[in-house]
Parts: structure tokens; sequence; C-alpha cells
């Protein structure tokens, strides 16, 4: 009988999946009108197995971030002039939001080319959200300008292998690529959206991934990106 009736609460709260946190376990515990009937089962499974309680709250977190994805989708996945690379019309879309100062950033470019290389229906859109300063923003500038100009790759490639970007790295890069200055309002424009776009999806830092519905933080590397791709792409080949 026990070990039925805690079969019996699992399957109960796997149906609630991320439901079961914060405000709606003080209901739970408490046992609150609305779940008299089970808060005191509800309870005892809990006080029993409180390690559901952080994968109820990943179960939380991951939809919240999908729904801020959907929410904000055209606006993410739309590069700015030529900052992206790929099939123009891929079935998947990969977007980094990154800073040119960011040592794990620069690590991931690998895995991104090696990604583009290998998957013909791929679509990469880079967003510059420089976080770590003034030459950070100064490189994102610089960016955005070789993007308007449709030099971005040979610039991205160029400045990353210079290391961090200095004022002498970016002179270099600019002047190895023939980048002019963007207009300060343009720039402003662009990067203002970017900041809000990583404010909505509740991003905490560079590189930040979006694949599909799914949000990656850090550079989690070419398996889990691959990974993210397949599935996104198995789900817009499932009907319904």
């Amino acid at each position: 009988m026990a070990s039925e009736a805690s079969s019996g609460a699992a399957g109960l709260l796997a149906g609630w999946k991320g439901a079961l946190v914060a405000g709606a376990v003080g209901v739970l515990i408490g046992g609150g009108a609305m779940f008299a009937s089970s808060g005191h089962f509800v309870r005892s499974y809990l006080l029993e197995h409180p390690e559901v309680l952080p994968e109820a709250m990943d179960r939380l977190q991951a939809k919240r971030a999908s729904e801020a994805v959907i929410a904000n989708r055209a606006a993410i996945e739309t590069p700015f002039a030529g900052a992206w690379a790929g099939a123009k019309d891929g079935d998947v879309t990969l977007v980094e939001f990154f800073d040119y100062a960011c040592t794990f950033c620069r690590r991931s470019n690998a895995d991104v080319d090696r990604l583009l290389k290998e998957d013909p229906k791929l679509k990469v859109v880079w967003r510059e959200w420089p976080v770590l300063g003034p030459d950070s923003e100064a490189a994102a500038r610089a960016s955005l300008a070789a993007a308007q100009a449709g030099k971005f790759r040979a610039f991205h490639d160029a400045l990353y292998a210079a290391g961090r970007p200095t004022p002498d790295a970016l002179a270099k890069a600019q002047a190895a690529v023939g980048v002019t200055p963007l207009g300060q309002e343009a720039a402003k424009t662009e990067l203002g959206k970017n900041y809000q776009l990583a404010n909505a999806l509740r991003t905490t830092g560079t590189p930040t991934f979006v694949v599909g519905d799914r949000i990656f933080q850090g550079a989690v590397g070419y398996d889990a990106l691959k990974a993210a791709i397949a599935e996104a792409r198995a789900g817009r080949s499932t009907p319904g």
C-alpha cells in the first residue's frame, strides 16, 4: 500500500509539472481550501521526497523561458542587416547573444562555425550584447557597421582571432575588413533592442543561445547545440 501511495503521488506531481513551486508549494503544504482533499497526501510526499522541488523549479523556469522566446521570436530571429549566416530560410535558427570581450563567446565561435559547415539547413543570427565595458561597446558598434556593409563574418572572425577587443585590435580588424563607422542612432537603436530582448529572456551573461523554444546560458558546446537543433527540427516536423 505504501509503495502504491508513493507511486500515485509521483504521478500527481508529474501532472502538475512546474506549478509545484513558490506560492503553490505554500498552499499545498498549508492545506489550502482548494487542495483540501489532497493537501495532506501531497504534503507527506513532499516531506519524504524534497528532491522533487528543485526539479519542479527547473521545469517552471524552462516553461517561462520558452514562453519568453515564443513571445519575442520575430525580434530575436530577425538579424540586424548582415549579422547572420547559413540558410536564408533555414528550418531552424540559432541565435547567439555575444560580447567580443567574452572569452566563452570566443571559444564558442568554433562550435558555431562547425554547425554551419555541417548543417545546410541551419541559420545563425548574431545579436550584439556588449556587457563587459567600453571596449565591448566599441567592438559592438564596429561589428554592426560591418554587418550593415555586408562584411560581418569577416570582421567577426578577424576580431576574435585578435583576442580581446582592445583599441589596437579593433583598429586592425576594421582596417583589414574595410569597415566604416555606423551612425550613432542606428547603433543605439539596435543595441537598445538587444538589451531589451536579453532582459525579456532573463539572460544572465554571454554567450546566450536561443534554439527553437529553448535558452542556453554559457559556452554549452557543440554537442549540446547540435542536440538542441535536432530537437527543434523534430518539433517543427511533428504535426500539431
